[in-house]
């Protein structure tokens, strides 16, 4: 454990504090003259290549911000929570956000237990459901396949999994595998947009995925409860069972909506819920759309990015330089915002995302 003192009584932090005043004699265009500190300043992994040359900063300034994570024990926060510790202080959970995209044979634990094997376990689950809908073998109320869906959620069960869905309709794979299918987020409650998300959909061809926790999420029941009618109107109360499905924990009142929880897909509590894209929460809908093959790839990648933010040096550690770059430009520069402005219109929600994932 680290020591319980402020980070900004350290001598790493005063150091830096001292240097603010070296910077600011320099402009930045001498910096970026300088052609053997840009290309030092340039860190690639797996195809993601980070270039931090135009950060008002030298190599004297990375060596005192990388002195300032060791001083506030960043390497060890960042093992206890690979390690399942309850670092989560406010809400006395895990953070293990990460074992949503572990391998099958991984060992992560959280109070003892190795969850990887309960996350393989709804991953399966998902597997064997969207390929079934895919496939024609579970069809509606009139016994018409399934080639839409609507998901309902709202906060981190609508920007992430949004994010990815624009993503990847730029991908030809993944536009191939979505031919003929059709994914819409509903997370207003105003009746404009839900009407928005209904328009041109038949309940006879259309799967609703309810996304809350608690299943008491007041603004995304309210919009479960008018597709449940939009449904019922069309088809009949019992068509209910066959159009909608949850992403949910309480199955009693999954069952008591009409749903059956059979149908239903854990997550848990130790996934805070703006993290939860690469839970059901996001797998689900994508799979749905995208088939679970293509989903699978997007949790191997954000596996690889785990693994090189937990094990990569802090000078070539992607995650850690930008976390380090950020706290230098907040809380020395005085810069009290970031922009993030996605060129690749493939990333047009990053922005929203990454908002409320940082917030």
């Amino acid at each position: 454990m680290g020591s319980s003192s402020l980070i900004c009584d350290s001598e790493s932090w005063k150091d830096l504090k001292f240097h603010v005043e070296d910077i600011k004699k320099t402009h930045l265009r001498e910096l970026m003259a300088d052609t053997e500190r840009c290309k030092s300043m340039m860190v690639e992994f797996d195809g993601n290549l980070l270039d931090y040359s135009r950060q008002r900063a030298t190599h004297d300034t990375l060596n005192k911000l990388l002195s300032l994570a060791e001083a506030a024990h960043v390497k060890d926060k960042i093992n206890r929570m690979f390690n399942g510790e309850r670092i989560n202080s406010t809400e006395n959970r895990s953070v293990l956000h990460v074992a949503l995209r572990a391998p099958r044979d991984a060992v992560i634990k959280s109070d003892g237990k190795n969850v990887v094997p309960d996350v393989w376990g709804v991953l399966d689950k998902i597997r064997e459901f969207s390929e079934r809908v895919r496939s024609g073998a579970w069809v509606g109320a009139t016994g018409k396949p399934l080639k839409d869906v609507v998901a309902i959620g709202i906060g981190g069960s609508f920007l992430g999994p949004l994010f990815v869905h624009t993503a990847l309709q730029t991908d030809s794979e993944a536009i191939e595998s979505a031919k003929g299918r059709q994914l819409r987020f509903l997370a207003n409650v105003d009746p404009i947009d839900v009407a928005r998300n209904i328009a041109g959909l038949s309940p006879e061809t259309t799967l609703v995925v309810v996304v809350s926790k608690t299943f008491t999420t007041a603004e995304t029941m309210l919009n479960a409860r008018t597709l449940r009618e939009w449904i019922s109107s069309a088809l009949g109360p019992q068509a209910v069972a066959k159009h909608m499905v949850a992403v949910s924990t309480n199955l009693t009142l999954v069952e008591k909506f009409g749903i059956d929880p059979n149908n239903a897909f854990a997550f848990w509590d130790w996934v805070g819920g703006r993290y939860s894209v690469c839970s059901a929460v996001g797998v689900l809908p994508l799979s749905l759309q995208y088939g679970f093959s293509i989903v699978e790839k997007f949790l191997k990648g954000a596996w690889s990015v785990d693994q090189h933010f937990y094990s990569a040096p802090f000078e070539k550690n992607i995650p850690v330089l930008l976390g380090l770059l950020s706290v230098w430009n907040v809380s020395f520069l005085g810069y009290p915002a970031r922009a993030i402005l996605p060129y690749s219109q493939a990333l047009e929600k990053l922005a929203p995302h990454i908002q409320q994932a940082c917030c």
